[in-house]
């Protein structure tokens, strides 16, 4: 059954320069929170030697030689774009995993072999011409050559066209590549992993494909025995349609500036609670308990330290208005004053499907049907008017404590007001 893995290239570097093409062919990395380090680089950055992670205070310098542009995270933006792309890719097979905000399998089972080649072509033109986003295509008949596939065509192994079907080489041609690729950037080989492998002489992506899986298995586990099966056309890894349901979700931010009152803490945990709430309707949930955590700057050596969490339990909701108000009673607990406090976050516990709520013995089914209404309301009009148009009292305001995203592009996809504006003469 062959499968294509479909990853965009650079993405975040990518959707900025949708909206600018001027960042094309110049050196670009977009910045984590507070635009503490690089979480991604264009290929020009790439070559200079930064790395992933890299934090930006120790690259200005070479940004000043080189001509480095930097931007700050603008996840509105590269949601949106995501969301766009994976519609796209969704018609070119019946059968999609989205696997990463970036990347996503496509079954290609029935498909003519001969022309999946082609076919991985037309993918990457149809998302460029759609979306102005690169794209790379992978193609074999496992989950883990098929991510080896995609990382040959970003590497030219197999042509410089961005597609690299496994499929269309024979046993020799494979080898040869295999030879030449690190056992560490097989899917699923950590770092630990690779050291290990090392010692057992095992160096690239060949002698691990050819070792005993049993070997394996023994020294590691069986995932990684499977893994060296998956490279050899045993498919093992199935593909997964259906997301699984989020088991917890966690929303925290550290700030762009320490606050130590408890009504900008209880501004950030509202607005964090909020966003949790969203996200556990859109996945048709409700939770039963939440952890509300805060700390102090750990890198600020001279000032005092505290950190502190405390779990809050309720009745199953998914309504905003009352996890907001089991997190705020939760940071009244934990709450200390004398501290600077740099980072507060919420995570939603005991999470199961809105479906399968068991309303308790006491609750009103009339107070649950005004919850239901409200919320949808409420999303309505945020969908349609944009994130935040309606929020609650204790959530909106100023955000002093927002981190900072001093280099963020405009919202162009997601705010009317930042929507880009064509000039004519």
């Amino acid at each position: 059954m062959p499968l294509a893995l479909v990853d965009c290239n650079n993405f975040y570097v990518s959707c900025e320069r949708v909206f600018n093409p001027k960042l094309e062919g110049v050196p670009v990395v977009v910045l984590s929170n507070n635009d503490g380090c690089a979480v991604a680089r264009s290929a020009e950055v790439k070559a200079l030697g930064i790395k992933m992670g890299e934090p930006w205070f120790k690259m200005k310098d070479l940004a000043k030689r080189h001509g480095i542009i930097a931007l700050s995270s603008n996840y509105s933006l590269y949601g949106d774009i995501s969301a766009r792309v994976m519609s796209i890719l969704s018609n070119f097979s019946p059968k999609q995993e989205i696997y990463s905000i970036d990347e996503c399998f496509l079954d290609l089972e029935g498909f003519d072999p001969i022309l999946l080649h082609q076919y991985g072509q037309t993918i990457r033109s149809t998302v460029r011409q759609s979306t102005g986003i690169p794209v790379c295509v992978g193609i074999a008949e496992t989950k883990t050559l098929a991510k080896l596939a995609n990382h040959c065509a970003k590497k030219g192994f197999a042509g410089n066209d961005g597609v690299c079907d496994f499929g269309r080489l024979s046993d020799a041609e494979r080898s040869k590549i295999f030879s030449s690729i690190p056992v560490s950037d097989v899917w699923g080989v950590g770092r630990k992993h690779t050291e290990k492998l090392l010692t057992l002489g095992i160096k690239t992506v060949e002698d691990f494909r050819t070792a005993k899986p049993d070997r394996i298995r023994s020294q590691f586990s069986i995932v990684l025995a499977r893994t060296v099966q998956e490279l050899n056309n045993v498919p093992c890894i199935e593909l997964d349609e259906a997301v699984a349901p989020r088991q917890q979700i966690m929303v925290s931010r550290s700030f762009g500036q320490c606050v130590s009152n408890l009504a900008d803490l209880s501004a950030s945990v509202a607005y964090y609670a909020t966003t949790a709430a969203e996200k556990l309707r859109h996945d048709r949930s409700v939770a039963s308990s939440l952890c509300i955590f805060i700390r102090t700057n750990p890198f600020s050596e001279k000032e005092p330290q505290y950190e502190k969490s405390v779990v809050v339990p309720f009745q199953p909701t998914d309504d905003t208005t009352k996890i907001i108000g089991a997190a705020l009673a939760g940071l009244k607990q934990i709450y200390r004053v004398g501290f600077q406090y740099k980072k507060t976050g919420v995570l939603l516990m005991g999470l199961h499907p809105k479906g399968a709520m068991q309303i308790s013995l006491f609750d009103e089914p009339e107070s649950h049907a005004k919850s239901d209404n409200l919320m949808q309301v409420m999303d309505a009009i945020n969908r349609k008017m944009g994130k935040g148009s309606l929020t609650t009292l204790a959530s909106g305001g100023v955000h002093r404590w927002a981190m900072r995203r001093e280099k963020m592009s405009p919202n162009f996809t997601t705010d009317w007001d930042e929507l880009p504006v064509a000039f004519s003469n």
